[in-house]
């Protein structure tokens, strides 16, 4: 194997231990973990028992943040510490963690559920107002934060669409799609859909089957941060902040504006006709 093939095989298995790790990053996120504490939890569970100062140099994040991010998985109980000076930190191994998040996901639930009984006999006590509420004409909006409302907004947009569907969306995006099926939803649908992404040489296996002929590669002019999705020409749901924020920081607004959604209409057709099939 020659110097130059044995880089790109390295740069190859370095990109898709990358891969892995984010996907396993949005899959902890939807227990509740936070992307930086996936990376602490995940680090400890390959790399053994390590102090918080080996955490915080493998991992550049800041050694106080560090501290902050083990005292958070204690508390979860997904990872351990020593009596030992340095203490160490211990993961428990994943298959376990995640049955202990998801046992502290089921006594959350059953908390609520009782809270809500309490909070219908309190709405019900309380007298109703005889005022004529105004229809709101003018579109409305909603404000999103984090991976959990994201997921739930754009799946509701893809099962609900009739008529087409339009996503702009970096690389880094069209892989969190990619990992949570609604690529293989957007494949069935028999609505017309376009995809442009700025996806590399490493990416294009995303769009297989009836993708491949949906799909775009934007120019590299346009900034990845760019990111939305148009349904049926009817709802819009735009992302606020860039891709590389922490998925708990991550906001988007929906909105079923018309003006505003023909507006990024317009804007997607101009991307779209500037942009190529991926070869």
């Amino acid at each position: 194997m020659t110097s130059y093939s044995m880089i790109n095989s390295i740069e190859s298995t370095s990109y898709d231990y990358e891969m892995l790790i984010e996907k396993l990053k949005i899959e902890l996120s939807k227990f509740g973990l936070t992307s930086n504490q996936s990376k602490v939890f995940l680090f400890l569970e390959k790399s053994g028992p390590s102090t918080a100062t080996q955490a915080s140099k493998s991992l550049k994040i800041p050694r106080t943040e560090t501290y902050h991010l083990l005292t958070n998985l204690q508390n979860r109980g997904i990872v351990l510490a020593s009596f030992q000076h340095p203490i160490k930190f211990t993961a428990l191994p994943l298959n376990k963690a995640i049955g202990v998040l998801i046992n502290a996901e089921k006594e959350r639930v059953k908390q609520l559920e009782y809270q809500e009984k309490n909070l219908v006999e309190l709405w019900s006590a309380i007298p109703g107002y005889d005022i004529k509420q105004d229809y709101v004409k003018d579109g409305k909006f909603q404000m999103l934060q984090g991976i959990n409302q994201m997921t739930g907004k754009i799946g509701d947009m893809i099962d609900n669409t009739k008529k087409s569907l339009q996503i702009l969306a970096s690389e880094k995006d069209f892989m969190k799609f990619y990992h949570s099926g609604f690529l293989e939803k957007i494949e069935v649908l028999e609505a017309e859909s376009q995809l442009i992404s700025s996806s590399s040489k490493n990416t294009p296996y995303i769009f297989k089957g009836k993708l491949k002929d949906k799909a775009k590669k934007m120019p590299l002019k346009i900034k990845e941060e760019l990111c939305f999705i148009i349904k049926d020409d009817d709802e819009l749901l735009l992302f606020m902040t860039a891709p590389s924020k922490p998925s708990q920081d991550i906001f988007a607004m929906w909105t079923d504006s018309l003006s505003m959604v023909y507006t990024l209409k317009l804007l997607f057709g101009y991307i779209w006709s500037n942009s190529r099939y991926f070869s």
